[in-house]
């Protein structure tokens, strides 16, 4: 039964995915009747999705809960996502929660919030879910869960086996998307490159979103190298649809620890994969996730990931510090790296980043780019980001809301956005 004038409100952690989740499942409430208010604000119900990838996501997924009950007492803190997944009983005493739903139970939510009790689900489906309250963009999930254990990490815990969407859904799920006026779509996922069940794969969903009709443009979240094709990245080169933006984890430059973090790929095959992007594609964007501070990982080491990283025509570096996460295999890796070392080899790498970036914008001042400017309003400004991720600047004008516009590149600003002006 639909029930109106009911509010909700939501907080999300971590990755793209669970934002595109949180979407979902608030389309879910707002089906049922409820309006949608601000974290800060009064609700009868309020949505955790949290995340468990570092300790600190942790401690902000608790704050939250602390926060709100803090704030609002009666409010009902209904606790979804990765922790929730690994730390049920954590959770659930945490004062002023009242329900606790797993990766899949999230999404039915309804079914629970009679009896308020979290019934396990140990046969993980897929389940479908877009963002939608960006006005410009759209994060689709196609894929979830994962089937590689690194020792590092608590996904596969959290999230299940890997499971896929099926392309024909993906391309339903688009033309609706599409349809509510969304020129970006971002494909997300835990471990998108091993998306595919029963002869699918993603190079065919690559494939068959090229051939889609409808105007807009499609961005691949990260990918691991090695199940990043040299077919894949030829059918962006030449796309209409795929931006030259790729997002990489390398981790670590090591050979010897991606064997300890149980990588599937060595160096040298993320090494080749820059290459073939740049060879293609000169003016591709490449973002990079580094993880920093592995148990045993030497000066040596650490100078091994920086010198692949400084050679190499990459545009940014997410750098992350290691965090040790129970029951996993890197918790029996010794020696451990202290906490100020690992700071330290941040500050390092956080600099080449600067650096890598800076570099990146100024080879394209005097360019022309096409931007998708956003609704976004800051200062009289408006913001926007070319098919190679360069962010841009503008005076507001609302007629550039949502739509390509072709503009040249001129200076960059002090906020990091590049001045442009319209062709």
């Amino acid at each position: 039964m639909i029930q109106t004038n009911r509010k909700v409100s939501f907080f999300t952690l971590g990755c793209k995915l669970n934002f595109s989740e949180t979407s979902t499942i608030a389309r879910m409430f707002s089906e049922r009747g409820f309006t949608k208010t601000d974290f800060h604000s009064q609700a009868e119900i309020c949505v955790v999705n949290t995340c468990t990838v570092t300790e600190t996501a942790e401690k902000k997924s608790r704050q939250a809960i602390h926060k709100v009950f803090k704030q609002f007492p009666d409010t009902k803190i209904i606790v979804v996502g990765c922790y929730s997944q690994l730390q049920i009983e954590e959770i659930k005493n945490i004062e002023g929660v009242t329900l606790v739903l797993g990766s899949n139970e999230k999404f039915k939510i309804f079914d629970y919030l009679d009896s308020l009790e979290k019934p396990r689900n140990e046969n993980l489906e897929f389940i479908s879910a877009y963002s939608s309250g960006d006005r410009t963009r759209s994060f689709l999930k196609i894929q979830d869960g994962c089937d590689y254990q690194c020792s590092y990490c608590t996904i596969p815990f959290a999230r299940g086996k890997s499971r896929s969407d099926k392309i024909e859904n993906i391309i339903e799920k688009v033309k609706k998307i599409t349809e509510n006026g969304y020129k970006e779509i971002i494909l997300t996922g835990v471990n998108i490159g091993t998306f595919g069940q029963d002869g699918e794969s993603f190079y065919k969903l690559v494939n068959a979103l090229e051939e889609m009709e409808n105007q807009f443009r499609i961005r691949i979240s990260s990918i691991e190298p090695n199940l990043l094709l040299y077919e894949i990245i030829e059918i962006v080169a030449n796309s209409q649809k795929f931006v030259p933006h790729f997002h990489i984890p390398l981790q670590s430059g090591s050979n010897e620890i991606l064997r300890k973090m149980k990588r599937r790929y060595r160096c040298e095959t993320f090494i080749d994969k820059c290459v073939n992007i740049k060879e293609l594609m000169p003016d591709a964007f490449i973002g990079v996730d580094v993880l920093v501070g592995f148990p045993s990982e030497s000066e040596e080491d650490f100078l091994e990931t920086f010198n692949v990283l400084k050679s190499l025509e990459v545009s940014f570096l997410h750098i992350f510090p290691y965090s040790e996460r129970p029951n996993t295999d890197s918790v029996n890796i010794f020696p451990k790296i202290s906490a100020k070392e690992s700071m330290l080899r941040c500050k390092k790498l956080q600099a080449l980043s600067q650096q890598k970036h800076l570099e990146f914008y100024k080879k394209h001042l005097g360019t022309e780019r096409i931007v998708l400017f956003e609704s976004q309003r800051k200062k009289e400004k408006m913001f926007g980001f070319t098919e190679n991720y360069i962010k841009t600047s503008i005076p507001y004008n609302e007629k550039l809301e949502n739509q390509f516009v072709k503009v040249k590149l001129l200076s960059i600003s002090d906020d990091f956005s590049v001045k442009v002006k319209i062709i």
